[in-house]
């Protein structure tokens, strides 16, 4: 497998205290997405980490991003 064809359908998003949602970064399983959430959650700030698949998102990404 090349790189042009790595699937990355694993989402790492961050929810803020104010409600605003961004993509943290994609990942090719749910552990090392799961990881990278647990590892930012952890820092004690007020933000949500959570993982989610890309195909669980709607339309245009609205369901985790919009």
């Amino acid at each position: 497998m090349n790189d042009s064809t790595v699937t990355l359908p694993w989402l790492v998003i961050r929810q803020d205290d104010n409600g605003n949602r961004y993509s943290v970064g994609r990942y090719a399983t749910r552990a090392e997405a799961q990881k990278i959430a647990d590892s930012l959650g952890s820092r004690g700030h007020k933000q949500l980490y959570w993982v989610q698949r890309i195909d669980q998102i709607g339309p245009g990404g609205e369901d985790a991003l919009g």
